[in-house]
């Protein structure tokens, strides 16, 4: 195994993930067939139910074997990790129940660039993404992970208008939905990158049908233009789990 070099983008297939504690037994299963291992989140009970399990809430992976925890599930999950090989970082902010106290950890990073509401950034998180000499750039979304899907350095799906145009402007294109079709437990919808990950270079799953956000044909046109495998993971209709977060390869 090796540890992915990119956050969110494998190299090769997918031999471990993090996903939500509440993932379906179908959607596990799957991904177990595909040679996954999962390691599962734990409820973080400071965040509303919908989102307490969620890993791009409650953590960010930098790259290689860094991983920064929100010190809210530090103490139960940073030696889960630590057993696979992961050097981790405790963050500095405490997650709390609504935005944006909840927002710290969901950082998107697509190739050299990181977006997010850096105001609300956390501390230990910038300066890992300053490291990494990434380019930050602030954006009024704070949730900017689970809202986007990405495909690779320079490809990303997304419901997010204002954050698809600032993406389009640094050169990554961006294929623009329409907001709904998504299920997440107690909101009117969830996010596309909350029910998507990665599971190879050319393979993007999702945990249910495309079929039912509102421009799913033209989505996976898309999708297939790029040359990548969609793989359905669940059997029913997409649900937001916070990202699978593909780890090592």
């Amino acid at each position: 195994m090796s540890f992915l070099k990119t956050p969110f983008i494998p190299e090769g297939r997918v031999s471990l993930a993090i996903v939500d504690y509440r993932i379906s037994s179908i959607i596990e299963a799957n991904l177990n067939k595909s040679g996954i291992e999962c390691i599962k989140t734990v409820r973080c009970p400071e965040l509303y139910e919908a989102v307490d399990g969620h890993p791009d809430m409650l953590m960010l992976h930098i790259g290689r074997n860094r991983i920064i925890l929100a010190p809210n599930v530090y103490e139960a999950m940073a030696p889960i990790l630590a057993k696979k090989g992961f050097a981790v970082t405790k963050g500095a902010t405490w997650l709390g129940r609504n935005y944006p106290g909840n927002i710290a950890y969901n950082v998107l990073i697509v190739g050299d660039v990181a977006f997010h509401n850096i105001k609300y950034t956390d501390a230990e998180v910038i300066k890992a993404l300053e490291k990494e000499n990434l380019e930050i750039l602030n954006v009024s979304q704070g949730y900017t992970k689970c809202s986007v899907c990405v495909l690779d350095s320079r490809t990303i799906i997304t419901s997010d208008q204002k954050l698809s145009r600032i993406a389009e402007r640094y050169g990554i294109e961006s294929f623009l939905i329409k907001s709904g079709g998504i299920e997440l437990k107690g909101l009117n919808y969830g996010f596309i990158g909350g029910a998507s990950g990665l599971l190879s270079k050319k393979q993007i799953a999702f945990t249910g049908s495309l079929e039912s956000l509102e421009d799913s044909r033209e989505l996976i046109d898309f999708i297939n233009s790029k040359g990548f495998e969609i793989i359905t993971l669940g059997e029913r209709s997409l649900v937001d789990y916070g990202s699978i977060l593909p780890l090592k390869c």
